[in-house]
């Protein structure tokens, strides 16, 4: 058989690597000071560019997509090189990947801030960065495709399962959830409405955790912890169940995220219990994981990289036997919109991906520059600071989202509300302090860690193009006896790609095509109306500062709730609402019902409250938003906006567009005057009085007759 002589290409990878440190640096010290802005809220909440709503996207953008992901992008392209005995297909698509994945992220970092963003949680930045991500994307999976056909390797190794199926099923779930309209280069509406955006969006938001941070690190883990260990893989049967199971169950997770929400029960439920099921082949993963360290148990005293993928296999576990019971109901009624799901969300970043990806670069940096490790004192230095940081975060949150859930819930003997929704704000102050410890010390850890393999990139001399042999392919396959049935789709990648995207097809269009087809599922309310051209502005302005981050508009259907704001939500009120805006976390109360019943304020309360939150509500945490008195409302987008509602089915008139300003102006002279009555001097044509216009519709449809 004839050996062929080729050569690894290691500088995308290092290219990689490198990005993976200084990202994950840098979204954590932004993780940082968005906790500390919960502790010290008047002194760190820079507005308006550097607020609260606004940078906590950035952060959760800059920890997923730039540190997760140049460290998935790193480890594919060493692993998969040397699983498929091949150089990647294309240098030059690898650096089309490599800096149009770098762009993409500094456009984040430029855009969010701004206030440049759809709302929709873990998918913020606007079309014109989708359709960047969608290019990169595609060159990514050509480039890996490309490799696949040309190996030498003619089986596929567990880890290329994985790396398939991230590549298909997250370019499904990016097309699907950013279709959207656009209005300007900034601007754009998704195209679905209130429960189906809803849904679309969680279906997209918990398989962005599923297809992005969980089955390209499985990969990673089949291939990096075998090699870390010098031990195989523990069970190939195993790895083969825990494969299409976990695909298959994890796309139908979505709804469990808007449980006792206006979204059809049905769909609740099969949310339910799918998501239930998946602790079965996600325990089977992390069984397979910390199996393949069976007889080198005593090397993880020793070993710093093998004590990160211990922890990182441990968190993995533990998060995901706590999302299938978070997603049960009874547990979800505690804990949902309360710090116990940010808890949950942290050990998984922090744990499972962030420790993974550490253990992945101490060793694969040394390897790569064919040198030793700069210091493993650091490297251990960076491992318990990074554990207790963990456990710093979570613990605290895990204890204050019990308690928020607690005093949101009591009731007095005289059947009234124990606790004012701001007494359990300034009761978590603590928790979040603690918190804020916790980051600090996995900071901290990142930084040594930094430092280390810096060091180490400097005493070293980097192989660029590592030569390698392999046997060519052979031109036909003779099946061995006895040979297990799962070989044959092994062998062939175009089968495992196209049976991957059935997989994961099956889930998404169960739950999607009724509540988009069958109108029952979401019932009207002839009462509900489009928003005033006003109300339009003021509720982009509220999307634009991330209100959403800390205030949900959606009333549960429990006594507790429906005391504290008012009638539950129902399907029918949000059929206007580009997007939906449920919100995941209550730091704030919910809003859904802010303009009606007892829950109604005054122009004057909303004017001083937006300018300064704390002297309206002692203790509040919430920024100052007193530059809407300053900024003037640009109305030059409103026909713009009224024509973009118009095509999405909103039933303004033939015509409205052309009078809306004037409309917009007329109901803006109403509330002006209004303050002016309170002392209150300020123009008709500034943002507060929009965003104050939005405010005080909340809720106000239902009680139509």
């Amino acid at each position: 058989m004839q050996v062929e002589s080729f050569q690894y290409d290691n500088k995308t990878v290092r290219n990689f690597a490198i990005a993976t440190i200084i990202w994950g640096v840098v979204g954590m010290t932004v993780g940082l000071w968005v906790a500390l802005q919960l502790v010290f809220p008047t002194t760190l909440n820079l507005q308006p560019f550097f607020s609260f709503g606004r940078i906590r996207p950035l952060h959760t953008n800059a920890v997923i997509f730039a540190f997760v992901g140049n460290g998935i992008f790193m480890g594919v392209y060493y692993s998969l090189q040397r699983l498929l005995k091949a150089r990647m297909y294309s240098d030059l698509l690898s650096k089309i990947h490599f800096w149009g994945w770098q762009l993409i992220i500094v456009a984040a970092a430029i855009t969010l801030p701004l206030g440049i963003s759809t709302a929709k949680e873990y998918a913020e930045l606007e079309w014109p960065i989708d359709i960047a991500i969608t290019l990169i994307w595609v060159v990514f999976g050509w480039n890996m495709f490309a490799t696949i056909i040309k190996r030498r390797e003619r089986h596929l190794y567990v880890a290329v399962w994985f790396y398939i199926a991230t590549f298909v099923t997250v370019a499904v779930l990016h097309l699907v959830n950013s279709f959207e309209l656009p209005i300007s280069l900034f601007k754009s509406y998704t195209w679905y409405a209130g429960v189906q955006d809803a849904l679309v969006q969680w279906w997209y938001g918990h398989n962005a955790v599923a297809f992005f941070l969980t089955t390209p690190y499985l990969g990673l883990m089949y291939y990096f912890m075998p090699k870390a260990a010098n031990r195989p893989v523990y069970s190939y049967k195993l790895s083969i169940i825990h494969f299409w199971a976990l695909i298959f169950l994890y796309i139908w997770a979505g709804p469990h995220h808007l449980l006792y929400t206006a979204l059809p029960n049905w769909a609740q439920s099969l949310g339910v219990v799918f998501s239930f099921m998946l602790i079965f082949p996600s325990w089977g993963g992390m069984i397979n994981g910390l199996l393949t360290l069976r007889g080198a148990w005593d090397r993880v005293r020793e070993d710093v990289i093998l004590k990160f993928m211990v922890v990182a296999v441990t968190a993995y576990g533990m998060s995901t036997f706590e999302g299938p019971m978070l997603s049960l109901k009874n547990i979800n009624a505690v804990a949902h919109y309360t710090d116990w799901i940010v808890a949950h969300v942290h050990v998984g970043g922090l744990g499972w991906n962030g420790m993974l990806t550490f253990g992945i670069l101490y060793w694969l940096i040394p390897r790569m520059y064919k040198t030793n490790l700069f210091s493993n004192k650091l490297a251990n230095a960076h491992f318990w600071l990074a554990t207790l940081g963990i456990l710093f975060y979570a613990i605290p949150m895990y204890w204050a989202g019990w308690q928020q859930a607690s005093m949101w819930k009591q009731f007095t003997p005289t059947g009234q509300l124990k606790y004012q929704f701001l007494e359990t704000v300034t009761y978590m102050r603590p928790f979040y302090a603690m918190r804020s410890l916790g980051g600090l010390l996995y900071l901290i850890g990142a930084v040594l860690g930094m430092v280390n393999l810096f060091k180490t990139i400097g005493q070293g001399t980097l192989v660029a193009n590592e030569a390698a042999e392999a046997p060519a392919l052979e031109a036909k396959y003779e099946k061995h006896k006895g040979e297990h049935w799962h070989r044959w789709i092994e062998r062939k990648p175009t089968p495992m790609l196209v049976m991957s995207l059935i997989v994961i097809l099956i889930g998404g269009a169960v739950e999607m095509v009724p509540t988009f087809l069958v109108k029952s599922n979401v019932p009207t309310i002839s009462s509900v109306k489009p928003y005033t051209p006003l109300e339009l502005q003021g509720r982009d302005i509220y999307v634009r500062e991330g209100c959403y981050t800390c205030h949900s508009q959606m009333i549960r259907p429990f006594r507790s709730e429906t005391e504290r704001y008012g009638e539950y939500s129902k399907a029918g009120e949000f059929v206007y609402d580009h997007p939906f805006q449920w919100g995941s976390k209550r730091t704030g109360p919910d809003l859904a019902r802010e303009g009606a019943g007892n829950n109604k304020k005054s122009n004057a309360w909303h004017f001083n409250h937006l300018d300064e939150p704390s002297a309206i509500s002692t203790g509040s945490v919430m920024p100052s938003y007193a530059f809407l008195i300053d900024h003037e409302l640009d109305t030059a987008t409103t026909a713009s906006k009224i024509k973009a509602m118009q095509t999405l089915g909103v039933p303004y008139a033939t015509g409205y567009a052309e009078i809306a300003n004037k409309e917009l102006m007329d109901q803006a002279k109403l509330i002006a005057a209004n303050l002016k009555q309170d002392g209150i001097e300020v123009g008709p044509n500034k943002e507060i009085i929009a965003v104050i216009a939005y405010l005080q519709r909340l809720g106000t449809d239902i009680n139509k007759k």
